[in-house]
């Protein structure tokens, strides 16, 4: 099937071949019918599968204009990587139209993003936050809202923002089309579905944990820390088709560690994002990794589902996920548009259970790769791979508390004061020996 086969408009097929797309993929093939028929859907596909113009088609296919100022479709995704990507993707398509497409996201001025919305917008991408906030304080009108987009759903719940979903789908219009994309199906994806939505369509491209074919995936079984360094050292000057790698580190910290250990061997070919990093900082690695600046870049799992990078050659995960279906978003980064591309793993024997958590969500054995003799095993541990020494713990017995004594020492004899009182005729027995008087009292004469 070839995109002329849809009934698109000719603006969009248009643009689809300025862009070079003649067949669309499955979940765009299956999505388009079911999403222009006005049921509420609920699409599972992997990360890769060209969900976004899976949904953005029909939904611009049946864009009417209007003079209102308001937007009549939002998109909520994760991400402010993700929001100016989407809202890129909804220019390409609409070079022949006349569709306004805005994006809001959180750290940077709200004062700018206000006046954008206050203008005309047809097509608003935002993250939750700056969304509520943008309706809380008057700027954005949520009232023409025809077809809410939750994109990438379940790592919005994972990233805490459910109180915010909640918020959001209370604000818009109960009388709407409710597109879900999600690239797992958890229970938490099912509660919000059956509280929201009315009775959504089921679209699945491919079940959650199925590998995608255009992926080769190895491992390589590594020690520790400073190993890996030297395996990815390895890797990245001998092997000449890593043109474009997408290095995953577990935390922040690490990522930011492991950018130090590269950049002198590399210079001026690495960049590092995560969410510690400026926004113009995060879109101008991206934007240099994309034109080929970057040979390769460091990122964390959070702004994972926000890089949409053509064209990568590899994934290297530096860690071992600890979430499954996270090891699906991250290699889902290679082997996109049909061609192929490589993931690579790193597993300590820590990570062994990660690695086969993930290998049960796939039903998928990852090959091991033998370590090339010429990677030199680093005997150097970080902190958290000192073994720790715990020193037994001696418990002493104390005693009942009715055998305890009294919390004082009583005073010695020669210490003690006793209080009482002595006459004047004992006082003088003591000081003289003998009673002391004062002497008869004269008798009255008579």
């Amino acid at each position: 099937m070839s995109f002329r086969d849809l009934n698109l408009s000719t603006p969009l097929l248009n643009a689809l071949d300025d862009l070079g797309y003649t067949n669309p993929t499955t979940i765009q093939e299956k999505a388009f019918s079911v999403v222009m028929s006005g049921v509420d859907v609920c699409g599972i596909a992997q990360t890769g599968t060209g969900k976004t113009i899976a949904y953005l088609l029909p939904v611009l296919r049946q864009w009417k204009f209007t003079k209102d100022k308001s937007p009549t479709t939002l998109i909520v995704v994760p991400t402010r990587e993700l929001v100016t990507q989407v809202v890129e993707t909804v220019n390409k398509l609409t070079t022949y139209m006349s569709v306004v497409a805005v994006g809001v996201y959180g750290g940077v001025n709200i004062n700018t993003q206000r006046l954008s919305v206050e203008a005309k917008v047809d097509v608003l991408v935002a993250t939750p936050g700056r969304l509520f906030d943008l309706a809380m304080n008057g700027s954005l009108k949520l009232k023409n809202i025809k077809t809410l987009i939750i994109d990438e759903v379940d790592e919005m719940l994972n990233l805490g923002f459910r109180t915010q979903l909640k918020n959001i789908l209370d604000l818009v219009p109960a009388k709407r089309q409710n597109l879900l994309f999600s690239a797992t199906l958890t229970e938490e994806v099912e509660e919000l579905i059956h509280t929201f939505f009315n009775n959504p369509v089921k679209i699945e491209a491919a079940p959650s944990g199925t590998p995608l074919e255009n992926i080769e995936q190895q491992a390589y079984e590594v020690p520790n820390f400073h190993s890996k360094v030297n395996l990815l050292k390895h890797l990245l000057a001998n092997d000449p088709q890593m043109t474009k790698v997408l290095v995953f580190a577990a935390t922040k910290k690490l990522a930011d560690e492991l950018f130090a250990e590269l950049e002198t061997l590399f210079p001026e070919s690495a960049g590092v994002i995560h969410s510690n990093k400026e926004q113009n900082h995060r879109f101008n690695t991206v934007k240099q990794f994309q034109e080929g600046n970057y040979r390769f870049i460091i990122a964390t799992d959070i702004v994972a589902r926000g890089i949409d990078i053509s064209e990568v050659t590899h994934v290297i995960n530096f860690d071992t996920p600890d979430i499954p279906e996270n090891y699906m978003h991250r290699i889902g980064r290679t082997g996109r548009a049909k061609k192929k591309g490589i993931a690579i793993t790193f597993v300590t024997e820590k990570e062994k259970p990660l690695q086969e958590a993930i290998e049960t969500l796939m039903d998928f054995s990852i090959p091991i790769v033998d370590l090339p003799t010429e990677v030199e095993i680093s005997t150097v541990l970080t902190e958290d791979e000192i073994p720790k020494v715990y020193m037994k713990e001696i418990q002493i017995k104390l005693p009942k508390k009715e055998d305890v004594g009294p919390a004082f020492h009583p005073k010695s004899a020669k210490n003690s004061k006793v209080n009482f009182v002595m006459s004047r005729k004992d006082r003088m027995m003591k000081k003289y020996g003998k009673p002391k008087t004062r002497g008869q009292k004269k008798k009255g004469r008579n």
